[in-house]
């Protein structure tokens, strides 16, 4: 399966920006975490956040962009594996797409 069903193409189209609003809110989330560490110094807290904003825009780099068709398994599997569908949502997708990923993940 190198291609995926026009359908689940649709759905993934449909989902990115929900999955990428996720992604960006954990991000988000993490870093308010890291900025409220008082344990921490200023200076510490800055090279924390600014560590976790380089590794999580690498991540979000391979996960969003340059989405096509033909990397669209790739894409849903990591969307996925990171957890950024709702199960209801993950269930909209065909039944050989989500086997397929399922695979994917027990590998």
């Amino acid at each position: 399966m190198n291609q995926i069903r026009e359908s689940d193409w649709k759905l993934l189209r449909r989902l990115k920006p929900v999955a990428l609003d996720r992604f960006c809110q954990r991000v988000l989330s993490d870093v308010q975490a890291k900025c409220s560490d008082e344990a921490a110094t200023a200076h510490e807290r800055y090279l924390q956040v600014f560590g976790l904003i380089h590794d999580q825009n690498k991540r979000m780099a391979m996960i969003f962009d340059d989405m096509r068709r033909s990397t669209a398994l790739y894409t849903v599997t990591l969307m996925r594996t990171a957890g950024l569908f709702t199960d209801e949502e993950f269930a909209e997708f065909s039944e050989e797409l989500r086997e397929t990923i399922q695979r994917y993940q027990g590998i």
